[in-house]
């Protein structure tokens, strides 16, 4: 008869169970606690995708640094062919 007996891979897998079941559980008290009722939808407009309503708003965006319109017109390296 065999007795139940730990092997050696039992400890991380209950260890890698209960993180899982941590973090799922710290997960769904963040979107509960979020504080957005509506959680905005989709919509097409004139062949554009759109998402319409939700918690975020243009201010939450970041902008991204407008990139100059003039190539830079410098020489590369020092001017004597090494770079």
């Amino acid at each position: 008869m065999t007795g139940l007996t730990a092997k050696a891979g039992t400890l991380p897998l209950i260890t890698g169970f209960a993180a899982a079941t941590a973090l799922s559980g710290v997960a769904l008290f963040t979107v509960i606690s979020s504080g957005c009722d509506d959680p905005g939808r989709y919509e097409e407009r004139e062949g554009v995708v759109e998402l319409v309503g939700g918690c975020v708003s243009a201010e939450d965006v970041p902008v991204a640094p407008e990139v100059p319109t003039e190539p830079d017109t410098r020489p590369l390296g020092d001017g004597h062919g090494r770079y």
